[in-house]
């Protein structure tokens, strides 16, 4: 006696078919909290006020980058890291050299160098010597005689009579600084993770409907 057994629907390419959906719906769902995350940390950081460049830093890639795979998984990160991780922590900001910080005062203008001005770079733009005051109470400071021009950046004076002559504070002078936390990438990222098998489950179930 020869007995045959034969499945019907074909169970194989049933399980082939759920595979397959099972694909479908890992790679959507982590394409999807990838996109979710670099938008919310993007907003985040636009939010804090530091501006839409810094927030242009996150990127995101995905992987596979073409086709669908069980192992799919997506990468959010930033090209800025150090700025973002200090804005995301909030450290104690130390001079490297162990003196001062010297913080520009609205005087000082901007580096032409893009960033915060230096007092070297200030004194090289400007022909004016800076000359240093200490203070008991609140921060030294780093001031130069000068005057002021229409856009309040301390300049030098070209009268000769000494009229409009300022000592104009042009740098603040701190032991340390304590960056404010602005930021909570962490949080952000938590909640996609978690939100990663409600997707997939929604994905597969839609998926496997389509089937």
């Amino acid at each position: 006696m020869k007995l045959k057994v034969q499945f019907d629907p074909d169970l194989v390419a049933l399980v082939q078919a759920e595979i397959a959906a099972g694909e479908k719906a890992v790679s959507a769902a982590m394409r999807e909290a990838g996109t979710s995350l670099k938008s919310a940390w993007r907003g985040q950081i636009t939010g804090a006020g530091l501006g839409t460049r810094l927030g242009n830093s996150i990127r995101l890639a995905s992987f596979p980058k073409s086709g669908n795979s069980l192992n799919a998984a997506a990468l959010v990160w930033s090209n800025a890291p150090v700025i973002i991780g200090a804005h995301d922590t909030g450290p104690l900001i130390r001079s490297k050299d162990g003196f001062w910080l010297a913080i520009p005062t609205p005087a000082a203008g901007k580096s032409t160098k893009g960033g915060r001005i230096t007092p070297g770079e200030w004194e090289r733009r400007t022909g004016l010597r800076l000359r240093f005051i200490y203070r008991r109470r609140g921060p030294s400071l780093l001031v130069a005689v000068g005057r002021l021009n229409s856009k309040g950046r301390a300049v030098a004076s070209k009268s000769k009579t000494g009229r409009g002559l300022a000592t104009v504070p042009i740098f603040l002078l701190v032991p340390q600084v304590k960056l404010r936390k602005r930021l909570d990438l962490a949080r952000d990222a938590e909640r996609a993770v978690d939100g990663v098998p409600g997707r997939i489950v929604a994905r597969w179930v839609t998926n496997s409907d389509r089937a």
